[in-house]
């Protein structure tokens, strides 16, 4: 789920009525709160101060760094005197819920796992300029028309022939200049062999791949983002994922690219075997 081309506030009102909602359907949620990977937080309930929110999101920092350790776990569970706290991942995004000791954690999980998704999917299917539509236009100045055009008589020209060829290279020296738009060069493609990477609520839309090699990609396109990369195999298959840089270091610059399971199933190959990757740039 790619936020970044969307209207934030809008993004963020959807998510946090959508929070307070589910604490109404289901008032064994205590707390429910949103944030990214980089610890931003995105939207939390009208129960939850925002400090307290931020304490919980550092609390995580350690665990996720150590995240990759842990194949195959998409929640985490911390059991507590008074209640629970879960953090599950959504999209590319975690939702952490605390409840009470005595809530059905199976209701809990069925309203989180329909309400948040649904909320999401509709939020990017929805168009910002719409928004611009709907705003009333500034009243249109009347443009003053010459009486003698009103009429349909063409106003006599008092110019004479030098003064409008003199016009004319005068408009002509101070025409704006309009610089063509920057032809931009066609994308490299690395050849990398697939590793595995699973591990503690790795998002399945996307691949990791060594940071020198998007350090280069970013200087050759003048620092312009990119966020996406176009995997192919040599049977011809391609998929589109979004990419980040590999966070061990003992895999930089060994020419590998970590790849999720269900990227895997989809191009249908396996851990050793080599693809083609090249960037996709933003224009």
């Amino acid at each position: 789920m790619e936020v970044e081309n969307m209207n934030d506030d809008v993004y963020t009102f959807a998510l946090k009525n959508t929070l307070d909602e589910i604490q109404n359907i289901c008032p064994d949620i205590r707390n429910a709160f949103i944030f990214k990977e980089d610890g931003e937080i995105i939207a939390g309930d009208m129960n939850t101060p925002e400090k307290n929110i931020v304490r919980v999101v550092n609390a995580f920092d350690g665990i996720f760094e150590k995240a990759d350790s842990l194949n195959g776990v998409e929640s985490i569970t911390l059991e507590g005197s008074k209640g629970k706290l879960v953090v599950s991942c959504v999209n590319d995004l975690y939702l952490v819920t605390v409840t009470s000791k005595e809530a059905d954690m199976k209701y809990v999980n069925t309203v989180t796992r329909v309400l948040i998704p649904t909320i999401l999917k509709l939020v990017e299917k929805f168009n910002p300029a719409s928004l611009k539509n709907n705003l009333p236009q500034a009243e249109a100045e009347p443009e003053t028309i010459p009486r003698s055009l009103a009429f349909g008589i063409e106003r006599p020209t008092e110019e004479s022939d030098e003064q409008q060829l003199l016009s004319e290279k005068t408009r002509e020296r101070f025409k704006p200049e309009v610089k063509p738009e920057p032809i931009l060069p066609e994308p490299p493609v690395n050849q990398l062999i697939v590793e595995n990477l699973g591990g503690l609520l790795v998002p399945s839309d996307t691949v990791r791949v060594d940071n020198a090699t998007l350090t280069q990609w970013i200087e050759l396109y003048e620092g312009r983002k990119i966020g996406e990369v176009e995997i192919e195999t040599f049977d011809g298959k391609t998929i589109r994922c979004k990419v980040k840089p590999i966070k061990e270091s003992k895999h930089e610059g060994k020419g590998i690219v970590q790849m999720p399971e269900k990227v895997q199933l989809k191009l249908e190959i396996r851990k050793g075997e080599l693809v083609r990757i090249k960037p996709i740039v933003e224009q």
